[in-house]
């Protein structure tokens, strides 16, 4: 079996590790690995193949920068000729970046059949970019997987019940065994200038850095909070930053991290403060408070008990979370067993 793997984006990288170390220790799998380049730098890109064991790329379409329909339109072209060229039986696509629905289009639209992991997922917020990406991905692929109940009961609501399978979720997967790496070489992966207690910021959504008066409540609030805020800092970000806005003193910023050196600082934070998707559920895994910088998320999971709380963007409602106390109840098992790469290959294997 054939499988052309389409990623561009650090949270895919994450997602692709977990099944792509699945597929090489198979025989009968052949993976083909192409990278759209949507994220291209060192940090965003290069240093999550190297940490994370992902084969080079077979191809890299070194998109770069560029507006939604630009991006889509040079992907859609690069990943169809390499359709075309491979045949492969599968394509799988990740999440919901543009490199995700580019891959779709171009095979579906070639009649190879498409399988989307993290299928399913909703903000019900048709302004963010990534919920189009979502919907159109779902509708056209083959086979989609489910992460959780609540992304399955959406599929089934759209009529998507008998293409879906629930198997967990792949970053869970990821996690876990990521996890163990650190507990070998905790050392190794500390990131310098950090102090002792911290918390741990990221703002990348263009919801929030295309406007600098929203970068300015989120500042103004982390300027009030009792610890440093250490905030790995976007490149997108940093530009839009750059002159306009006064960075408070207890704010850290560092360049951007590498899956596992962001996974100790992640464990090591007292709470995490997120626009992030991932870094939501990243934060619930290692069982670290989150405080989402959104006014909705799709990992409604993270919600219960408290363990993530969506506060937006206003200041006032962030320190209000900051006080939360601490989630004292046991989460509950919703993101699988970890074995959610075993289970994709495996459907794919048996629908063929």
């Amino acid at each position: 079996m054939k499988i052309v793997t389409v990623i561009g984006a650090r949270p895919q990288f994450i997602k692709a590790a977990a099944v792509s170390r699945i597929m090489r220790m198979d025989p009968s799998v052949h993976e083909i690995m192409v990278h759209t380049g949507q994220h291209y730098d060192q940090n965003m890109s290069d240093i999550f193949f190297r940490e994370l064991d992902i084969p080079t790329p077979d191809y890299n379409l070194e998109v770069g920068s560029g507006s939604h329909a630009v991006q889509t339109g040079i992907m859609l072209k690069g990943v169809e000729e390499i359709i075309q060229e491979e045949k492969p039986d599968w394509t799988l696509v990740y999440g919901d970046t543009n490199s995700t629905l580019a891959g779709a289009l171009a095979s579906v639209k070639l009649n190879v059949p498409v399988a989307h992991v993290e299928a399913g997922l909703r903000s019900f917020n048709r302004e963010m970019p990534e919920e189009i990406n979502r919907i159109v991905t779902d509708r056209i692929s083959d086979l989609l997987f489910a992460p959780t109940q609540t992304a399955m009961q959406n599929l089934e609501n759209e009529g998507l019940a008998n293409i879906s399978r629930k198997t967990g979720d792949v970053m869970y997967d990821s996690v876990l065994y990521y996890r163990k790496k650190l507990k070998l070489h905790p050392q190794a992966y500390n990131t310098p200038g950090v102090p002792e207690q911290y918390y741990l910021a990221t703002i990348h959504r263009a919801e929030n850095t295309d406007h600098p008066e929203i970068l300015e409540h989120l500042l103004l609030a982390f300027s009030r909070l009792q610890l440093p805020v250490v905030l790995p800092i976007h490149p997108r970000t940093r530009k839009v930053i750059a002159g306009i806005i006064k960075i408070p003193s207890n704010v850290i910023l560092i360049d951007p991290l590498g899956y596992l050196e962001m996974l100790q600082l992640t464990q090591n934070a007292t709470r995490v403060l997120t626009d992030s998707g991932g870094l939501q559920k990243e934060a619930y895994f290692l069982k670290i408070p989150c405080i989402t910088l959104r006014n909705e998320t799709e990992w409604v999971e993270t919600v219960h008990d408290n363990w993530n709380i969506v506060a937006g963007t206003d200041p006032e409602q962030i320190i209000r979370a900051i006080d939360q106390p601490h989630p004292i109840l046991p989460q509950r098992e919703e993101f699988g067993d970890g074995h959610a790469a075993v289970k994709i290959i495996n459907e794919l294997k048996g629908y063929l």
